[in-house]
């Protein structure tokens, strides 16, 4: 038995998979044997948003957003969820425009750092997330200091990311830099890590990363299947 319907705002092809699948993969936990609350996709082509982003364009980027926001409401969704950390930035401009409440990854994500007692994580993500303030507060509220990498490191990330995650493509030393730089922020006083961008968690986790890892994509549809089939996110 299942209630809600999840509208998902999809940027990156990758990361809203991983974020879809997981939904699908877990749900059953919760509704039963091969169910899963309602879900309906929409996706502008990544390349407006990157043209919106390269340029500062960050009310360009949330007229995307609004105008998936609104297709999402005619499919019949209850609530929204965005799969991408970066574009975040963009919501204060449009969420009060908005046809359905968002629930916001960075809120599930302090959340779950806060629950396990986190007191400083560092952030991995675009240049454009790492830069901004998607994150900072969210943190600081729960009690959780926000550590951002070294402008070099923060470089090399959004390469990769930008280059080679979000085509799905995985190189063993890209996933060593990421480990390196996962290594610099425990050595800086980190006691975990946010993988901030949704496509890290394809070659970031507990498994090969020093730290404890904060992974937003899964924890976004975690928190999603929670308000879909109990009414409310979890934290």
């Amino acid at each position: 038995m299942t209630s809600g319907h999840i509208g998902i705002v999809a940027c990156s092809a990758e990361g809203a998979a991983l974020c879809y699948r997981t939904i699908c993969a877990e749900g059953a936990a919760l509704c039963g044997a091969h169910a899963h609350p309602e879900l309906s996709l929409h996706a502008h082509s990544l390349h407006r948003y990157v043209k919106c982003l390269a340029a500062g364009d960050w009310a360009g980027v949330g007229e995307l957003m609004l105008d998936s926001a609104n297709s999402l409401a005619r499919s019949g969704a209850d609530f929204l969820i965005c799969p991408d950390n970066t574009i975040h930035q963009a919501l204060p401009l449009i969420e009060a425009r908005s046809p359905l409440p968002w629930l916001h990854i960075a809120d599930v994500v302090a959340s779950e750092a806060a629950k396990r007692g986190f007191r400083s994580a560092g952030l991995l993500g675009t240049r454009w997330l790492v830069a901004g303030d998607v994150y900072t507060e969210k943190l600081r509220r729960r009690g959780v200091a926000c550590v951002r990498p070294g402008a070099a490191d923060c470089d090399e990330i959004h390469r990769i990311i930008m280059d080679e995650l979000v085509a799905g493509i995985v190189k063993p030393e890209s996933v060593a830099f990421h480990r390196a730089v996962i290594a610099r922020l425990r050595d800086a006083g980190c006691d975990a890590v946010v993988l901030g961008c949704t496509e890290i968690p394809i070659i970031i986790d507990d498994s090969n990363s020093v730290l404890p890892t904060l992974d937003s994509t899964r924890l976004l549809a975690r928190a999603a299947l929670s308000r879909a089939t109990h009414g409310a996110a979890p934290g």
